[in-house]
């Protein structure tokens, strides 16, 4: 039966309820998956433990909805803004980035409890009108850090010589879509808009919407897979200068980079344990630095984040192109596995060649949550579409993710572009 609307609560309302308490509810069972020994660890500075995002997404909504905007609301626990705020100058010191994994307690039933206190506190507020704006970005944020709680345990977890599975039972190997057919989607150029309409919710870095001026191009309709970067190593990929920025060159040689990371031999680190990889499978875990000198590799480039969206933008009558909802992507506390396919969503994260900049008469907004983005437009590349560790109905054509070129433990892969 259709559920009946509550008095006063609008049909926008009820969803937005429904996406918090999914959103939460998500964040939870992926963490029951873990010991609280496999929630404490911390595998490097860019990664933080699983516990952490469990807090961390707590103390947004405290911070920045219950301590504004909920009458006489106490914080549940004075001394843990400190352990949790991320990177929000404006409120305050904080712990070191780098000393996340020494925070033993509190444990993982009293961040529990203090998720459950939060969320009881959090009801009135999520159908108040005025503060919808700011419950889509909380939303928003957490199941941000849904995907980042799934790459960073899978770091930690590849750092055991025992190879441990996040997620329990017999491992089950990624089922490809197959080598298919390697097209192209043709753009013959032109004055294209670009960035969030405004319609619907988006980051504020993903406007406002303007003009770019696009020359004729096409983006190829499949991702890079195992099969082609096995092709790319064996033709002395990682050990010809000339296919590498000089950045990246130095990277390779300081690091000794030799494959896509989690790689050894013809197996993948997976979050079921060590598995034969799939040939057909898109390859991921790439820093923008291995992906550019793919395509150089390839004959080919990567393409500007205009021309991935004008794409995007372009295939309203293909819902598996257009429609973030098509693609591989995160549907519940399931390992995610990288399968292939012609959306443009899905599998992993691409990177563009696009340095992620603000665009023109960008404002980033008042108050601590303009931290959220804009202060983070340095030394950065624009990777577009999604990832299968993406919560499903996350991303959109117009969505800018951003990482350092040397990175790679994110779902990240490649979709080349050439000039027509």
């Amino acid at each position: 039966m259709p559920r009946s609307m509550p008095s006063g609560e609008t049909a926008s309302a009820i969803d937005l309820r429904e996406r918090y308490g999914s959103t939460r509810a998500l964040t939870e069972e992926l963490v029951a998956q873990l010991s609280d020994a496999d929630a404490t660890i911390q595998s490097m500075e860019d990664a933080s433990p699983a516990k952490w995002h469990l807090a961390h997404t707590t103390w947004f909504w405290e911070t920045f909805l219950l301590r504004e905007s909920a009458p006489g609301y106490s914080l549940y626990n004075e001394e843990w803004p400190f352990c949790f705020n991320s990177y929000y100058e404006a409120e305050g010191e904080r712990i070191a980035r780098f000393s996340r994994g020494m925070l033993s307690r509190p444990t993982i039933p009293e961040i529990l409890d203090w998720r459950a206190h939060v969320d009881g506190a959090m009801e009135p507020l999520l159908v108040d009108p005025r503060l919808a704006d700011l419950v889509a970005l909380g939303v928003a944020h957490e199941q941000q850090h849904i995907e980042l709680l799934l790459t960073d345990i899978k770091h930690a977890l590849f750092q055991n010589p025992l190879g441990p599975a996040m997620f329990g039972g017999s491992p089950e190997a990624a089922m490809s879509a197959g080598p298919g057919d390697s097209g192209w989607h043709e753009h013959p150029g032109g004055v294209a808009l670009v960035g969030a309409d405004g319609h619907t919710f988006a980051f504020d870095n993903e406007g406002p919407r303007h003009r770019v001026l696009l020359e004729p191009f096409a983006l190829s309709r499949r991702l890079v897979s195992n099969r082609q970067w096995e092709e790319f190593i064996a033709d002395g990929g990682y050990e010809t200068a000339s296919l590498w920025l000089s950045d990246g060159w130095a990277w390779v040689k300081g690091n000794a980079v030799t494959a896509p990371l989690y790689w050894r031999g013809e197996q993948g680190f997976t979050h079921q344990g060590w598995q034969v990889r799939d040939p057909d499978c898109p390859v991921t875990h790439i820093s923008y630095f291995e992906a550019d000198a793919y395509a150089s590799w390839a004959g080919a480039r990567l393409p500007t984040e205009f021309e991935w969206e004008a794409i995007a933008r372009g295939q309203e009558g293909h819902a598996q192109a257009h429609n973030p909802a098509g693609g591989n992507q995160l549907d519940g506390a399931l390992a995610p596995m990288p399968q292939g396919g012609e959306s443009l969503f899905g599998d992993c994260w691409q990177f563009t060649r696009s340095a992620y900049l603000p665009y023109p008469r960008f404002k980033p907004a008042a108050g601590a949550v303009g931290e959220y983005n804009g202060k983070f437009m340095s030394g950065q590349f624009v990777l577009k579409g999604a990832s299968c560790a993406t919560v499903r109905g996350h991303s959109r054509a117009s969505y800018r993710n951003f990482f350092y070129p040397h990175q790679r433990w994110q779902f990240t892969g490649v979709r080349l572009a050439k000039d027509v």
